[in-house]
């Protein structure tokens, strides 16, 4: 048996995990001005969707982080030894909206272990739940996929990507500069080193420069759809990580909306489809 094989982690499988915290105003303010808003410092009385990710970050001590700037596998994670991890998707259900100020809760609990193997060699995908609410009860419902894979081969020939849809709506063009996604590290503290040192990124984990963040490239389609919508509120959201985008050259965010369903998408500087997904609006 493999001991990355989703055998070795039935132990993980249901464990759970409970965390505290509170929707404080210096985050969200934060994230306005990483965003760009024009009035960065008007701050909202509820969380936008998806800013929950600003909360309940990671804390272990620097001693525990490992040499990717995770922290070291084990814990409430698997010990999955696949060298890469990445966020790869989500789903999440937004039930109501959470006041800013408030006090809020999270439970997490390891869904599903499964593994697989792709062109790219052996992949592993961790299903998290996370339950987030106030003392009114839950208020956002998330499924987390975690994927972690192989190494790149050397000389091996990327697989080419599928081609982003052209037929948006309304999309703006996004420029990755390095201080972007260090302040998306920071405000998320985000250790992973593929997002800030391009020695690292480039020479141990084989990217041609900084990757964008997965949840940033989410969090830019769902602004890009606020934007356009800004009456409308976001119900459900679901994304898919398909192809990586580095600081290497501008892509676009963009989307359309058909009846109640709104079909997002990145777009890459080569016409690539780097991220597909789709909400429920009303």
């Amino acid at each position: 048996m493999s001991p990355d094989s989703p055998e070795s982690f039935d132990a993980w499988v249901g464990r759970s995990d409970e965390s505290a915290d509170r929707i404080t105003e210096a985050p969200v303010r934060l994230m306005q001005a990483t965003l760009d808003y024009a009035d960065a410092s008007t701050l909202p009385a509820t969380l936008a969707p998806l800013w929950h990710w600003l909360y309940f970050l990671p804390g272990e001590r620097q001693s525990s982080i490992g040499p990717d700037g995770h922290p070291r596998r084990g814990g409430f994670l698997p010990p999955i030894a696949l060298p890469r991890r990445m966020w790869a998707g989500g789903r999440l259900q937004f039930l109501r909206p959470l006041p800013v100020g408030e006090p809020i809760r999270r439970i997490s609990t390891v869904k599903s272990i499964n593994s697989k193997s792709g062109r790219s060699g052996q992949l592993v995908f961790v299903t998290v739940l996370h339950e987030v609410g106030d003392a009114s009860g839950i208020a956002i419902r998330e499924e987390q996929d975690i994927v972690y894979r192989d190494a790149p081969v050397p000389g091996a020939a990327a697989a080419q990507p599928a081609a982003a849809p052209t037929d948006e709506q309304f999309g703006r063009l996004v420029t990755p500069a390095p201080v972007l996604l260090m302040r998306y590290s920071a405000l998320t503290f985000n250790g992973h080193r593929i997002h800030y040192d391009r020695p690292y990124a480039m020479q141990e984990e084989g990217y041609p420069g900084l990757v964008v963040h997965g949840p940033l490239i989410a969090t830019l389609l769902m602004e890009t759809l606020r934007r356009a919508h800004p009456q409308r509120s976001v119900r459900s959201f679901e994304f898919k990580a398909v192809s990586p985008l580095f600081d290497t050259a501008p892509f676009t965010v963009n989307g359309k909306l058909e009846g109640g369903t709104a079909h997002l998408w990145a777009r890459g500087p080569e016409g690539q489809l780097a991220m597909q997904a789709s909400a429920l609006i009303e």
